[in-house]
């Protein structure tokens, strides 16, 4: 998706591709570098061939960019530095403390003790999470009891020496998220939306979230300062709680083009992507206002083990006007993982929303 917006600028597309599959990228550009992160020689000649690198994921280590940079000369984006202070959960959270923006309680657990302390001082459940590398479910544990904490921290790795975070689980009424684009050339932040999650997995977006304005003007607030406290340069994504009493504490960033800005494509005057390209290659940033009063994203997941993976049922939504339909050419179809999704504009978010439920209902991948 951010390779379409480059295309619209007449920038061709280089990929360093590390999965076994082709990635759905691989078919929009000949400039393919298949290799991995383990082969630092191989990432130094890729960035070599390339005017600027970008992220498209996080699952890698500081030191490893700082070395690719520094041995290619080419600039990259988020800078190392700027991934050095939320390469990890851990690291993460404690570097918005330190910028004094509320996060949810956490501590790292190494052994059965921390694990029963972190229950005695915040109460059960609480999570537990892997410092990195954890996504859509994958890599997080809800415990409800030391039993079960202790089985969750040694599946999770934590007997093996792997990183673990507990996490205070937050009475929260909504999930929130908010995106921003920021370059030399200014910040652009986007409306603050909010997710509905199932089994840990975003399976639809709102936006606006329907809060008090002045609630999605804190949330926008603190994911600038979230922004500028790490010195982010491309497009930041952060997950935001609000509680019952109306605070908002950040759960977690991503620093690239994320799963909650995907209704910009449509729903913007400049899609998340856009605002990507343009702050990675230094560029003036675009509007971020929305194009209809209310905007309606629902992820698409996988509901069938099959490969190749192939959308049904989907012919309602080439009919309706303004709704857009995006299916991400990923091969194979799992249970649960997001094939694409459907984005729908409209002037009610309440019937907007419905009538984006029932266009995808039946929809089988």
């Amino acid at each position: 998706m951010s390779s379409c917006e480059a295309f619209d600028l007449g920038i061709q597309i280089a990929v360093f591709a590390t999965a076994k599959d082709t990635e759905p990228v691989e078919f929009m550009t000949p400039h393919v570098t298949r290799s991995s992160f383990d082969n630092l020689e191989d990432m130094v000649a890729f960035a070599k061939s390339c005017d600027v690198v970008t992220l498209e994921n996080e699952f890698i280590d500081s030191d490893l960019l700082m070395k690719m940079r520094d041995q290619s000369g080419t600039p990259l984006y988020p800078s190392p530095e700027t991934f050095k202070l939320i390469e990890n959960k851990k690291i993460e959270k404690g570097s918005f403390e330190n910028a004094g923006i509320p996060v949810t309680p956490y501590a790292v657990v190494v052994n059965k003790e921390d694990l029963a302390a972190f229950g005695e001082k915040h109460g059960w459940p609480y999570l537990l999470k892997s410092s990195k590398g954890g996504y859509d479910g994958y890599g997080n544990e809800t415990v409800t009891d030391m039993d079960n904490a202790f089985k969750a921290f040694e599946s999770l790795g934590g007997t093996q020496g792997r990183e673990i975070l507990a996490e205070a689980f937050v009475n929260f009424r909504k999930e929130l998220a908010v995106q921003v684009a920021r370059n030399d050339h200014g910040t652009m932040v986007y409306p603050c939306c909010e997710t509905i999650q199932e089994n840990h997995i975003c399976v639809a977006v709102l936006s606006p979230a329907a809060i008090d304005p002045k609630l999605q003007k804190k949330a926008q607030e603190l994911a600038i300062a979230a922004t500028e406290a790490i010195d982010g340069k491309g497009i930041y994504a952060y997950e935001f709680f609000l509680t019952e009493d109306n605070e908002i504490l950040l759960n977690e960033s991503a620093p690239r083009p994320h799963n909650s800005g995907h209704y910009t494509i449509e729903g913007c005057a400049t899609s998340q992507f856009g605002n990507h390209v343009r702050a990675v290659l230094d560029l003036p940033l675009g509007s971020t206002e929305l194009r209809k009063p209310a905007v309606a994203l629902i992820n698409l997941l996988g509901t069938k083990h099959r490969r190749p993976a192939q959308i049904d049922h989907y012919e309602e939504i080439m009919k309706t006007p303004d709704a857009h339909l995006h299916f991400y050419g990923k091969l194979q179809s799992k249970i649960g993982r997001k094939m694409g999704h459907m984005t729908l504009l409209g002037e009610d978010l309440d019937e907007t929303y419905e009538l984006a439920q029932k266009l995808t209902k039946n929809i089988e991948i």
